[in-house]
């Protein structure tokens, strides 16, 4: 129970607007509405509804870490969320997905720009209302919906233009990095196990997994093809900021001024984020 009424203490201090979320003229909730922060967090509105009332007493530490992200905390009220919901605050020896005060100045400073925040496994750790706009709706992404690895062997990854050549050295790349990954982070259960679900889930994993990277392939494109459904095919520069301390990769996405690559960029902003607010 004390768990479920610190999420709430918590939720109805949040500034909406702190936290990108839109305020149409007739809200009258200070703080954040459960629907609100269980988007922020990536998780249900029923889910959130059954902790903050008790029902759901054990929520697991992706939860908890994915609430103390959404709500904002500073390291102390993180790491009591994690003692009342029975877990002890991640160690060095798990893969970080904690956003610091620091690099979340960062990400508000780009509010008008489309950023995603993805860990060390290509999971998703957040994605601002630009980014939704430009590549689709990650608010009901759960699971192995949330890992980058997964929607690109999938074939979930629709907005992004690749040649087949593409793809293939796209997937290597992705699969090479993750393997790095677990070699940093052996004893994260949840890494071991999100590769278990990779090797279930896609065909392709195994072999990638245990193929070694061709020298050949090349490297990353800044250059990124998008072709959204609203406004048509634009090309972007897409640059990769790497949090080393953190271990996060921080996806920005920007258009040369003045082009008509940024002139969709920010009509498809426009008409996403509007359609987000009417929502």
């Amino acid at each position: 129970m004390e768990f479920g009424r610190m999420v709430r203490r918590w939720r109805d201090r949040v500034v909406p607007e702190a936290v990108g979320v839109p305020v149409g003229p007739r809200r009258r909730a200070s703080g954040l509405r459960r629907e609100e922060l269980a988007g922020l967090a990536g998780i249900s509105a029923d889910y959130l509804t059954r902790l903050e009332q008790g029902r759901a007493t054990a929520p697991s530490a992706q939860v908890v870490e994915a609430l103390a992200r959404a709500l904002r905390l500073s390291d102390a009220e993180r790491d009591l969320l994690y003692r009342l919901a029975g877990h002890a605050a991640p160690g060095r020896d798990v893969v970080p997905s904690r956003v610091t005060p620091s690099v979340q100045r960062l990400l508000d400073r780009l509010a008008h720009t489309p950023v995603v925040v993805y860990d060390a496994t290509w999971t998703l750790v957040l994605a601002n209302a630009p980014f939704d706009a430009l590549m689709g709706a990650t608010t009901t992404w759960r699971g192995l919906e949330r890992n980058a690895v997964w929607r690109n062997l999938s074939g979930h990854n629709e907005r992004v233009v690749l040649t087949p050549e593409e793809r293939a050295a796209h997937e290597a790349r992705l699969v090479a990095d993750l393997r790095l990954t677990a070699s940093r982070y052996p004893a994260d259960r949840t890494l071991a196990r999100l590769i278990g679900e990779l090797r279930g889930a896609c065909p392709a994993f195994p072999a990638l997994w245990d193929a070694e990277l061709p020298v050949d392939v090349p490297g990353p494109s800044r250059r990124k093809v998008i072709d959204h459904p609203a406004v048509g095919r634009m090309t972007l520069d897409c640059d990769t900021l790497v949090v080393a301390q953190d271990d996060l990769r921080i996806m920005v996405y920007t258009a040369e001024p003045g082009t008509e690559d940024a002139e969709r960029l920010a009509l498809a902003i426009v008409l996403g984020t509007q359609s987000l607010t009417d929502a």
